[in-house]
């Protein structure tokens, strides 16, 4: 199955982290996800019915992002993609990227992120 819908750059403001100043100021957190989905019948009949409503994923991420704190953004990205294939049956297969650019690292850098996929 090639098909397949992206949700780019979805933000939110989390506590996620190993240090207490992640867990007491929290930071901006952003996660990509792509959603392999059999498209051939939305691709026909022009039905929400036919597909995933990437509205309900986008804020199914948003409160994952916004709510109960992890220690890792491995953690949050797999609870997002479970949470994903469990009330999205149409969903073959997700994979979510956590970015999290403010990571506590003794380094200039852009980004830091961890990417999983999940499959039926």
């Amino acid at each position: 199955m090639s098909d397949q819908i992206f949700l780019t750059g979805i933000a939110g403001f989390g506590y996620h982290g190993l240090f207490d100043h992640e867990r007491q100021n929290g930071q901006d957190f952003f996660v990509d996800v792509a959603l392999t989905v059999d498209l051939t019948a939305a691709s026909k009949s022009d039905e929400i019915s036919d597909t995933v409503n990437y509205a309900e994923i986008t804020n199914l991420v948003v409160t994952h992002i916004t709510t109960q704190p992890v220690n890792l953004i491995e953690k949050l990205a797999g609870r997002i993609a479970d949470h994903i294939l469990k009330d999205h049956a149409k969903v073959l297969e997700a994979t979510v990227t956590v970015h999290k650019p403010q990571a506590p690292v003794d380094a200039v850098l852009k980004d830091i992120a961890v990417q999983v996929t999940r499959k039926r």
